[in-house]
């Protein structure tokens, strides 16, 4: 085997592949390179790399952890959006792994189908996923596990003070929505999840260019990361009371679209002068923070592809957190890093809030200048979470931009394994 490693010049260097061939001319094994990485995570490379319609199973010494990651890497690295594909396309013919000995096969089961779960919402585009379609999908999911289910849409959500959700998605003729379900026992701690549901963004009035409206169904990436997120804790039974939120809508053009300049109530009695109307998914997260906060649930996360500025700092695989509690951003980094999902924390700067007054109401939705905007963000959101001290937002961005091994160009799961 080593002389046909020679020969093939299969040095071990990350994600190199060499078939080792029997004396049949079969296959009877596969070297995979791991290269100097110690993150598992690169096996997801195999599964679309090796023969299909084949069982596998790794013949490496790795640790509990490693092996877990490994199997989780496999499944990961199975993923394909199948949804436009003809039957013949999306025939399911992928090799199988033989699960490592000691890996609880359904924990990495319900994790990855969380992140296929939220890859496959983002994938699709605005329109088939509109605000009635997400709620579908969330009460689908809320009925699997057997929690309660409600919706407020359109004009309802005035009714019910909920007038910013109403705001950004009264300009699109698919109404918006907030959906909110419950699951667990009610003593249990409480976990609120809440996710940014913009199913399209064009940026409103302050119009984005045609470029940066070409991933904007993408934008929902928080909402579908919640889902996620909520269907691996639902499946694990986890302790918990259980409450999400996801405030969906579309930030559309029309007559009856919100404006720059316009001075919004929200839920939480602040008034909210629009200096943007692209900075439209603070303003429906908002107001369903305000309402998880009314709770005081011991933990409060939210997540939401909410600034490009997060991007700039971090990139697309690294999204910021911010949180008030040094030792919970300390474990969730921790833990983050064990289960290779990165996360890097911010500070909640509060100097720079001073760039989102405003000279006619309580605040601005953005600042003049473009400096920090991924901490301004978070700060805005801050003013509608003060009662919940475990408060965590993360500035996701849900995509793949490039497509790697086992992250196929498209929307990702970020976050949601770190939590």
């Amino acid at each position: 085997m080593a002389r046909w490693a020679k020969t093939n010049k299969f040095d071990g260097s990350e994600g190199q592949i060499l078939k080792f061939p029997d004396s049949d001319g079969g296959i009877a094994g596969i070297g995979f390179g791991l290269g100097d990485n110690d993150n598992p995570l690169v096996w997801r490379a195999l599964p679309s790399a090796v023969p299909p319609q084949a069982c596998y199973l790794i013949d490496a010494a790795l640790a509990p952890a490693q092996a877990a990651l490994a199997a989780l890497a496999w499944l990961l690295g199975s993923y394909s959006f199948t949804r436009y594909k003809s039957a013949s396309e999306g025939a399911d013919d992928k090799p199988r792994l033989v699960v490592p000995e000691g890996v609880d096969a359904a924990d990495a089961g319900r994790i990855a189908e969380g992140v296929c779960l939220a890859r496959d919402l983002i994938n699709i585009p605005a329109c088939d996923l509109g605000p009635e379609e997400l709620a579908q999908a969330a009460h689908a999911l809320a009925e699997r596990y057997g929690a309660d289910f409600n919706e407020i849409v359109g004009d309802a959500l005035l009714d019910k003070n909920y007038p910013m959700i109403h705001a950004v998605g009264k300009g699109s003729v698919r109404p918006p929505r907030l959906i909110d379900f419950t699951w667990g026992e009610p003593d249990a701690p409480k976990l609120t999840l809440v996710g940014k549901g913009i199913v399209f963004d064009s940026g409103g009035l302050d119009l984005k260019p045609s470029s940066a409206m070409l991933l904007m169904k993408k934008d929902m990436g928080g909402a579908a990361n919640v889902l996620g997120l909520a269907q691996m804790i639902m499946d694990a039974a986890l302790p918990v009371r259980l409450r999400v939120l996801v405030p969906t809508a579309e930030n559309a053009i029309s007559g009856s679209a919100f404006r720059p300049g316009d001075v919004l109530q929200s839920r939480k009695g602040i008034s909210v002068e629009i200096g943007n109307t692209d900075a439209e998914g603070r303003l429906v997260l908002a107001d369903a923070l305000t309402e998880a906060d009314s709770e005081k649930p011991d933990m409060l996360i939210d997540l939401a592809t909410l600034t490009g500025a997060a991007r700039v700092a971090l990139g697309a695989e690294i999204p910021p957190f911010f949180t008030d509690d040094a030792a919970l951003a300390e474990d969730l980094y921790q833990h983050a890093e064990n289960v290779s999902d990165p996360l890097w924390r911010l500070p909640l700067w509060k100097p720079y809030a001073k760039g989102l007054e405003s000279k006619i109401a309580t605040v601005n939705n953005v600042t003049d200048g473009g400096m920090a905007g991924a901490i301004t963000a978070a700060l805005f959101l801050r003013k509608f979470v003060t009662d919940t001290t475990g408060w965590v937002h993360c500035d996701i961005y849900g995509w793949n931009a490039a497509a790697g091994p086992g992250r196929p160009v498209g929307g990702e799961g970020q976050a949601i394994r770190a939590l």
